[in-house]
């Protein structure tokens, strides 16, 4: 991967103020290390957004500040909820001759065979692992082939990661990175039955409570047509003469 260079200068603008900075399309950050004093710096925010999406926070970024070049790794940028927008990240300095710790992504690759002759689902589990490596040493990301994975409970471990030379995995080997599960697991087909069932219910209870009001009008209808029936006229009494 290139290596991505950033310019950027000290920065004076704290606190509340930070929300003026951002504002002006700067964005802040700190410089920081082992046996390093923090530095506060600043430099626009398109430089830093662009550096960002090519380096994650794996990439060695060279950072040119007050007539120096600091080699830094990106960490802890902090996203607004709402616009997902960078607020604010560290610059962790590097020495280059030492191994260093780092979080690296990692990316399945390939169509399991279980999914392609429609066997189960592929089910990841992990997205990234601990990995101990010199700074110019450290990969974007480790591929991780599943392929191969044609049953169900098939799964593919950390230790089955292949690293470049220098990398070291610092996960739990036998820990799962993806599995094959189930089309449907037994605990959906389940629930699925449970909620049809339920929506059967549902209507024949409809259907019985429809034919206990339809009953309930005819006989109120019966009642109204009875009480609006005239009543007989009594017979007049024929006249005797």
């Amino acid at each position: 991967m290139q290596r991505q260079s950033l310019k950027v200068e000290k920065r004076t603008t704290l606190g509340k103020k930070l929300k003026k900075l951002r504002r002006d399309g700067l964005f802040p950050a700190n410089i920081y290390g082992r046996d390093i004093k923090s530095l506060a710096v600043q430099l626009p925010y398109k430089d830093f957004e662009h550096v960002f999406k090519e380096a994650g926070e794996t990439g060695l970024v060279d950072v040119h500040v007050e007539g120096e070049v600091r080699p830094v790794l990106i960490h802890n940028v902090q996203i607004d909820p709402l616009s997902r927008m960078a607020l604010h990240a560290d610059f962790y300095q590097v020495n280059l001759k030492e191994k260093i710790k780092a979080m690296v992504p990692v990316e399945l690759i390939g169509e399991p065979k279980a999914v392609t002759d429609k066997v189960g689902l592929l089910m990841p589990l992990l997205s990234e692992v601990e990995v101990e490596a010199l700074p110019t040493d450290l990969p974007e990301k480790l591929d991780a082939d599943v392929s191969h994975l044609a049953a169900i409970d098939d799964q593919l471990a950390v230790a089955d990661l292949k690293t470049p030379s220098g990398v070291t995995i610092l996960t739990d080997p036998n820990q799962a990175v993806a599995k094959i599960a189930e089309l449907v697991s037994k605990e959906a087909a389940e629930q699925a039955a449970a909620e049809e069932a339920a929506k059967e219910a549902a209507k024949a209870e409809g259907a019985e409570g429809e034919a206990a009001e339809g009953a309930q009008a005819a006989e109120k209808a019966e009642g109204e047509k009875t009480e609006a029936k005239p009543a007989e006229e009594p017979k007049k009494e024929e006249k005797k003469e």
